[in-house]
């Protein structure tokens, strides 16, 4: 009698691993820089509750950027100051080539709580 209680059970097992793998599985990584045009780089700003996830972004003087912005956690926008770029959910990507030298504040451009006024990055032009 267990022979087959234990035979079942496994086939069970089986059947939810199957299941499992064919619809479970998340989906292959996408290669962002894929679809950029030559000599253009990407820059990524990504927020999270009350954070950018660097501290400082390094661009280069003449280059040509794709600055994709994605919100994880909150709701969050970003703003380049003295550059007039603004990024959010409704504009989260836009081509850019930063001419000026310099060290830029980005903040966050939506009140997005306690920690808004706390919200700040640089973006350093060299």
């Amino acid at each position: 009698m267990q022979k087959w209680i234990m035979s079942t059970l496994v086939t069970i097992a089986c059947a939810m691993g199957v299941y499992l793998l064919a619809t479970g599985l998340p989906e292959k990584p996408k290669d962002e820089a894929s679809g950029l045009k030559e000599g253009q780089e990407l820059l990524k700003i990504k927020a999270t509750n009350f954070n950018f996830d660097e501290k400082e972004y390094h661009v280069t003087a003449g280059t040509s950027y794709v600055v994709k912005f994605s919100n994880s956690l909150g709701n969050h926008g970003v703003e380049f100051v003295g550059l007039d770029i603004q990024l959010d959910k409704n504009t989260p990507e836009l081509e850019v080539t930063f001419d000026k030298p310099g060290t830029y504040e980005l903040h966050c451009s939506i009140m997005c709580g306690q920690g808004h006024g706390d919200m700040v990055s640089k973006l350093i032009v060299t």
